[in-house]
């Protein structure tokens, strides 16, 4: 080569180092920028109105940070929501809003500032908001949870007197006493005759000859319908969901108590909504139930797993490693479902651990015995005996509980007769005899109740 063509070739050589360390800076820079200052996504926006509670989910790829407010004159909460854009995803919340919410009457979503989106969410009346956030578990990314409460809350009872869904033994009875100087007589009265129609249910004599005591007073059922809302519980390979299943069938069942004499009913849940598993037994505990019947779908990993199972709790560990692995996933609804740990009562939860009685399971596995045998005559029972394990939702220390797996809905045939009718109601029927057997033996006599 030359002098004079090294001359020429130098700048040459030059210009395209020059060039080729621009486009690794700007293939740099294109890489490290959208790290740097990509806002977060908000991929899902949910609304569960119930009477309880509305709750409003905005579930995103990353951990949000906001800050609310309340404002009255006229009722609103302001939230602010830094980190993001405002998307079409989140316009779909506007929408989600519906008219009979009992809480929010509209919500105003808007660009407040760069990298920070408003809601306004127009109340119907005053709130005591619960906001917070829920790492990612099962099929969800991050979560922001707005809990709205009612500021004053109407009394469990009083509510469903209003609604005419507790009817009193005695005019002016409104639940069965905790304590009073004078209690009322509540020893069963046996009738003389051998064979007496039964007077908590009304079944035919020839079927059932267990005498039945008469009672003085109202014997009130918690029917639980498990999971709901944000915590479908398993579903079905035809897509059905335990949530809905379970409230379908509770539903029927507490219709069928409802026309029996001497009985009443609360749904820990009436509606698609969320409710907690500590919240359940409180529920129970303060319309001072005489029986907790928690009500599911089976789910496991393979289809071929099929049956109905009854489960009681256990003071001492599971009855078998099946029974521990279910009361696991369970338990684990609080996780799912979402619940604010900083407001969760945790004495509350240590207190009904620790109070959990060896006669209120033994109680428990009798009425589990009485259910389960009833099941029995509709569906093939998955195990023949009544297991146990640490179910949170069982832990009322003086309320006899048991959760019935009213089938495998991860077994297609079973799922399909879990969505049938005509088999939830042979469910609802087979679980209101073994209550109405349960009874028959044990009927409730006084106790004193724990407050």
């Amino acid at each position: 080569m030359s002098r004079s063509t090294e001359i020429c070739t130098k700048p040459l050589k030059s210009k395209v180092r020059r060039t080729i360390l621009k486009a690794g800076g700007t293939l740099l820079i294109s890489v490290l920028a959208p790290l740097s200052a990509r806002a977060a996504q908000i991929v899902a926006v949910r609304v569960w109105p119930a009477e309880d509670y509305t709750r409003v989910t905005l579930e995103n790829d990353s951990e949000l940070k906001t800050t609310h407010f309340l404002v009255q004159n006229p009722d609103r909460m302001v939230v602010d929501i830094e980190g993001i854009e405002l998307n079409p995803t989140l316009k779909e919340l506007v929408a989600k809003i519906q008219p009979n919410d009992p809480y929010i009457k509209q919500v105003r979503v808007g660009q407040n500032r760069p990298n920070v989106v408003r809601l306004v969410f127009d109340l119907k009346e005053e709130v005591k908001p619960q906001v917070f956030t829920l790492a990612p578990v099962g099929g969800y990314q991050h979560r922001l949870v707005f809990d709205l409460y009612p500021a004053n809350p109407p009394d469990l009872i009083a509510a469903m007197i209003e609604k005419g869904e507790w009817p009193s033994a005695n005019p002016g009875e409104i639940a069965p006493p905790v304590a009073q100087t004078k209690p009322p007589v509540l020893k069963p009265q046996l009738q003389p005759q051998p064979e007496p129609p039964p007077q908590i249910a009304r079944v035919d004599p020839k079927a059932d000859k267990t005498p039945t005591p008469t009672l003085t007073r109202m014997i009130t059922i918690a029917l639980d319908p498990g999971h709901g809302g944000e915590d479908p519980g398993a579903t079905g390979r035809g897509g059905n969901r335990e949530k809905d299943v379970v409230l379908s069938i509770a539903k029927r069942l507490k219709a069928k108590i409802e026309q029996q004499p001497n009985m009443r009913v609360m749904l820990t849940r009436d509606a698609d909504y969320f409710v907690p598993l500590g919240v359940r037994v409180q529920k129970a505990r303060k319309v001072q139930a005489d029986l907790f019947v928690s009500i599911h779908a089976d789910a496991f990993v393979t289809p071929t797993a099929r049956g109905s199972s009854v489960f009681a709790l256990s003071e001492k560990g599971a009855s078998s490693t099946a029974a521990r692995w279910l009361a696991n996933k369970e338990n684990s609804a609080d996780l799912i479902g979402g619940i604010n740990i900083k407001s969760h009562d945790r004495q509350l939860a240590s207190v009904l651990l620790d109070l959990s009685t060896t006669a209120q399971i033994n109680d428990s596995m009798k009425l589990g015995s009485a259910v389960l045998n009833e099941i029995g005559g509709i569906n093939k029972l998955h195990k023949g005996a009544v297991e146990q394990a640490g179910f949170a939702v069982l832990k009322a220390p003086d309320i006899p509980s048991i959760l019935i797996e009213t089938a495998f809905i991860s077994n297609p045939e079973e799922e399909a007769k879990l969505t049938d009718n005509a088999y939830q109601d042979q469910m609802a029927d087979a679980v209101l005899k073994g209550i109405k057997k349960y009874f028959a033996h044990n009927p409730p006599l006084a106790r004193n109740r724990l407050t």
